[in-house]
């Protein structure tokens, strides 16, 4: 596979399953445009990861959910790179708690975040990505959204909303050639998992056929294989990469 002159925009990216799919993206070559919120050295380090593998970055502050933040982000992507190519709808927050304790202010935030962050930089970039050469739309969704997780109701109900959104998508983009897919992740091996009790990990992993969690690498090369010309005829699928837990 080659990006090289792709131009891709992986929204969270500062770090994380975002932060590996960026730097997934330079190594093949990519223009790549890393966008944060608030961890601004690590998106800084993930740039110059990406220019010394042989792609090109640029850093981005912008909160998905503010609209107006979007659009300025959409004008430093043109000055710098010109028309995206492809963009990864990957930030998003957890606010984990029993429905019966869950706030309405919870609920709001995981949905501004995970869902009108989507809405945000899709419709932002949309015509780019309809006008481009086999444009490309990916959501980065969890195996939460099909399963469902105690604790997560917010999150399970946002993330399961990104598979009607990627299939409707992939309708209206169709007859600009572009495609939309996502991307269901199991459990990653992530800093957030590592904050997760050891017998909680065994637990899981026992759950899980491949017996492993995965790696950012596994979620990054799905994600990149989504986005290169060899994907051509693949559009509207939910791709799981969670080692066998939904079979």
């Amino acid at each position: 596979m080659s990006m090289d002159d792709r131009t891709c925009l992986i929204t969270g990216s500062g770090r994380g399953i975002g932060r590996g799919i960026a730097e997934h993206f330079g190594k093949e070559g990519a223009n790549v445009v890393v966008n944060y919120r608030s961890s601004e050295a690590s998106a800084v380090e993930a740039v110059d990861a990406i220019k010394e593998s042989g792609g090109d970055a640029i850093a981005v502050q912008a909160d998905v959910t503010d609209r107006d933040d979007v659009d300025a982000m959409r004008e430093t992507v043109h000055e710098a790179f010109g028309s995206l190519d492809v963009l990864v709808n990957n930030a998003g927050i957890t606010k984990d708690t029993r429905f019966t304790k869950m706030s309405r202010d919870e609920w709001d935030q995981v949905m501004n975040v995970n869902l009108g962050g989507t809405f945000n930089c899709t419709q932002a970039f949309y015509d780019d990505i309809w006008n481009a050469d086999e444009g490309r739309l990916i959501n980065i969704s969890s195996i939460v959204g099909k399963q469902g997780n105690f604790g997560q109701a917010n999150y399970a109900t946002a993330k399961s909303g990104l598979f009607g959104f990627t299939r409707t998508m992939a309708l209206e983009l169709a007859n600009g050639g572009s495609t939309a897919n996502c991307v269901a992740p199991g459990f990653t091996r992530t800093d957030m998992l590592e904050t997760v009790p050891d017998d909680v990990q065994e637990k899981i992993i026992a759950e899980i056929p491949l017996g492993r969690f995965a790696e950012i690498e596994d979620i990054a090369a799905t994600v990149c294989f989504l986005a290169d010309e060899d994907s051509s005829y693949i559009t509207g699928e939910v791709l799981d990469v969670n080692g066998g837990m939904d079979l």
